[in-house]
């Protein structure tokens, strides 16, 4: 049964950029139809550009109240590892209510950005109380009150370090064991909302996690069925400490450890050597990647030439420490580093030479992929989540059907996206 049927003036479809198409959306906020339909009576979205909704494949919500902080350096220069720091300042001064709060922030911002799904990788479980991994259901609520899709990729935290017990704010990101991680999955999961929420299992870094419990959590997301995220080499300091402790670096490891990586989401693996790279891709990996922060933080840059080289597909894309929520600028700056480090132009292009439909695959298609959802596209049978483009906004002014998609991605900004559509239901309402 079909509810409600759009016409944007243009819909990014399968097919690329097509006018006057009509997207028909089911009772129960699944995409129906594309094309032709032919409906007496659509909903018209003139001057409008309707997109398949942003997939933020890696968020850390709570630290949205990082944004500004920490970006005096009177010392000299900062790091990853100064950052740290700050944030555990910021853990230890959060109660449920103010954890709750930036977290809501950060999924509103997401939504007015066009961003219908979000893979919140969530480690902050406890409240000041102690091991009761209150936080999680503050995560789900607020998700749900700002009407975002998101998968709850749950992380198991045991260590402090490399050999390192926890300490400080790290106890509130505590697991005690995989007994007590799996009980609270099945808790989780008893609770739900099976539209708009589902789970992923987390190893959140070889800092947190020892090789063998890696390997278990990996065997258990492919038990259930679902998947598998983890930290990994983010940092030059991360890779010289488990050298210290295995001899190799973390990705050998971690695939060693596994056995395999089908369904396995790697995040930053920003100095992976090509060997384990192409290993993890051939194994059946992806990496997702997350520009903004990795620049914010002073991570380095992954090399994506080798990545694509390699035959793992494109990268998804994160908002991280959500220091910069949007997913053009993930889109934009997935290029752009690229070009800076390798002094050339068109890195992410597709079998055309373009750039604009591949970096929208990064920030869709890819994304859901990695998290499981069945989202992504504008293609029948998938979620009905829109982003939608306001066509005469000033930054697209000149715009014609081959420069549109470009133009959005690399020169204009959010204020251009008017309104988002998560299972077939509005952030903002639209009248006939």
């Amino acid at each position: 049964m079909t509810v409600q049927t759009v016409a944007a003036d243009w819909t990014w479809t399968d097919r690329g950029l097509s006018p006057a198409v009509q997207v028909s959306i089911d009772k129960d906020g699944r995409i129906a139809g594309v094309g032709g339909l032919a409906a007496d009576r659509p909903l018209r979205l003139a001057d409008r550009l309707l997109l398949p909704g942003f997939v933020d494949a890696h968020s850390h919500a709570f630290q949205r109240g990082l944004r500004g902080a920490g970006e005096r350096f009177p010392e000299g220069a900062g790091s990853f590892w100064t950052w740290r720091e700050a944030m555990y300042e910021l853990v230890d001064s959060l109660d449920a209510e103010a954890f709750r709060e930036l977290t809501l922030r950060a999924f509103r911002e997401m939504r007015g950005a066009g961003i219908t799904t979000v893979g919140e990788f969530h480690y902050l479980h406890h409240s000041p109380a102690g091991d009761d991994f209150a936080f999680d259901d503050l995560v789900l609520e607020a998700a749900g009150q700002a009407g975002i899709r998101i998968v709850l990729l749950a992380a198991y935290y045991r260590t402090g370090g490399i050999g390192r017990p926890l300490s400080g704010g790290q106890l509130r990101f505590r697991t005690a064991s995989l007994e007590t991680y799996a009980a609270q999955l099945d808790r989780l999961a008893g609770r739900l909302d099976p539209d708009t929420q589902s789970l992923g299992i987390v190893a959140h870094s070889l800092r947190a996690v020892e090789p063998p419990e890696v390997g278990a959590l990996y065997a258990e997301a492919r038990r259930r069925g679902l998947p598998f995220h983890m930290h990994v080499e983010e940092q030059r300091r991360e890779i010289e400490d488990c050298r210290r402790r295995w001899e190799d670096p973390p990705m050998a490891v971690i695939l060693a450890a596994c056995g395999g990586a089908e369904g396995f989401t790697a995040v930053h693996c920003t100095h992976t050597r090509s060997r384990d790279m192409k290993a993890f891709l051939a194994a059946g990996g992806r990496v997702c990647l997350c520009p903004t922060t990795e620049a914010n933080l002073g991570d380095g840059i992954p090399d994506l030439p080798a990545m694509l080289a390699a035959g793992g597909g494109l990268p998804c894309l994160g908002t991280d420490s959500n220091a910069r929520i949007s997913m053009l600028e993930e889109m934009r700056w997935l290029e752009y580093v690229q070009r800076l480090a390798g002094e050339r132009r068109g890195v992410v292009v597709d079998g055309a030479g373009a750039v604009a439909a591949p970096l929208l695959a990064a920030a869709t298609a890819r994304g859901a992929e990695a998290l499981g959802v069945a989202a992504g596209a504008v293609r029948t049978g998938l979620w009905a989540d829109f982003a939608l483009v306001d066509l005469t906004h000033p930054s697209l002014a000149g715009w014609t059907p081959e420069t549109l998609l470009p133009a959005l991605l690399l020169g204009a900004g959010d204020a251009a996206i008017v309104n988002s559509c998560v299972g077939g239901r509005w952030l903002h309402p639209i009248e006939a």
